[in-house]
């Protein structure tokens, strides 16, 4: 379970990173975008949960802590850039790359730690 823990994690950080990255370097929020950002959040939340029963459940530390903000920034931004794509407002497809870069800097944080506390 270990394993798969750890590919679900590195999968969200790619598809995550795709899709922000795409987003930023192509100007402007697209479908495909929005698809990583769909898959990333799928992929860390089956992480964080084999992760959570591998441990014996959560307990409150700097790790879980940013790792419970991410998920709900990751949900709020999948969200948000859902309701942007449906409205076609290109000012706002083209300027939703900031808050892109906020949520995926903050998710990188409890993905690091993770790493760090368990090498």
């Amino acid at each position: 379970m270990l394993i798969f823990s750890i590919a679900a994690m590195t999968l969200a950080l790619i598809f995550y990173s795709i899709g922000v990255w795409g987003e930023k370097l192509s100007g402007g929020l697209k479908k495909w975008n929005l698809s990583m950002f769909w898959i990333g959040l799928i992929m860390d939340s089956t992480g964080t949960t084999l992760m959570g029963i591998i441990s014996g459940g959560f307990s409150l530390n700097l790790h879980s802590a940013t790792g419970a903000l991410a998920i709900a920034l990751m949900i709020f931004h999948a969200l948000w850039a859902t309701w942007v794509l449906i409205k076609g407002n290109e000012k706002q497809k083209i300027n939703f790359h900031k808050f892109s870069l906020v949520v995926w800097l903050i998710w990188l944080v409890p993905y690091f730690t993770g790493v760090f506390i368990n090498m």
